[in-house]
């Protein structure tokens, strides 16, 4: 009889150790009533009058599904997103919440329609850190009561309409224009200056421009076209049109 007894509290007592590993932790209770958190290791459950749950400490990734959403300026998009939290008090995330998985997840999604509709389709695009970092703030502040942490909110894609994509496409491809009549006229009114740095030097400088001339020449010596081209420098213009002039001069003074 008595070998009977002690084996049935051998039996007893084994089967109310519960084993917490270290990435868990035991929520108790007694009659229904929450006692204590207990941490990882062996601990005593006595049966039919306490009980135990366990609950995962470590980061959790939930893949928010894709939301349809409208922006501020009225454009609809299809947005999907990543959501890392933990567990930071087991206690809260067993009394506080149903299930702190769904519920948080479900948190996500409403938020991130709310957020994409506060703003417009540009600052989405543009600033999605930005936008990320608030969804973040706003979750992890509405988790805080069930005794969850929320790390980061990544926003992983946004589906566009095909006929915006086709506007953004024709915007990028304008901005691209401009920008190289832009650079092409910036280039040209430096080759103009230079240019005249280039007049103006070769004009202070005797014999500069006939050196140019001939440095011509032998540029175009290498052409294989028939086109023969006769180079005059600027000098022998100037002189030709000063001995016209004093033509015209001398037979105006001969007719008085």
């Amino acid at each position: 009889m008595f070998l009977i007894i002690v084996f049935v509290v051998i039996v007893i007592i084994l089967s109310s150790l519960k084993q917490i590993d270290q990435y868990e932790r035991g929520i108790k209770f007694r009659f229904g009533k929450f006692v204590s958190i207990m941490n990882p290791g062996l601990n005593l459950v006595l049966p039919i009058i306490e009980s135990c749950k366990k609950v995962d400490i470590r980061t959790k990734v939930i893949d928010v599904p894709e939301q349809e959403a409208i922006t501020k300026d009225n454009v609809s998009i299809k947005i999907n997103a990543v959501l890392y939290f933990h567990v930071f008090d087991a206690s809260k995330a067993i009394l506080e919440v149903e299930n702190y998985i769904y519920a948080a997840s479900q948190l996500a999604q409403t938020t991130m329609r709310n957020a994409v509709g506060a703003i417009s389709l540009d600052e989405l695009l543009s600033e999605r850190e930005k936008i990320s970092s608030n969804i973040c703030q706003i979750i992890d502040k509405a988790t805080d009561p069930w005794g969850l942490k929320v790390e980061n909110v990544e926003l992983k894609d946004i589906s566009l309409p095909e006929e915006m994509k086709r506007v953004i496409a024709k915007v990028a491809e304008a901005e691209r224009e401009k920008m190289a009549v832009i650079t092409k006229a910036k280039g040209e009114v430096e080759a103009s200056n230079n240019l005249a740095k280039a007049a103006e030097t070769m004009s202070q400088a005797p014999g500069a421009l006939h050196l140019r001339t001939l440095a011509t020449l032998n540029d175009l010596s290498s052409d294989q076209s028939n086109t023969v081209i006769f180079a005059i420098p600027i000098e022998v213009l100037r002189a030709i049109e000063n001995v016209g002039a004093d033509k015209i001069d001398k037979k105006i003074t001969n007719k008085k």
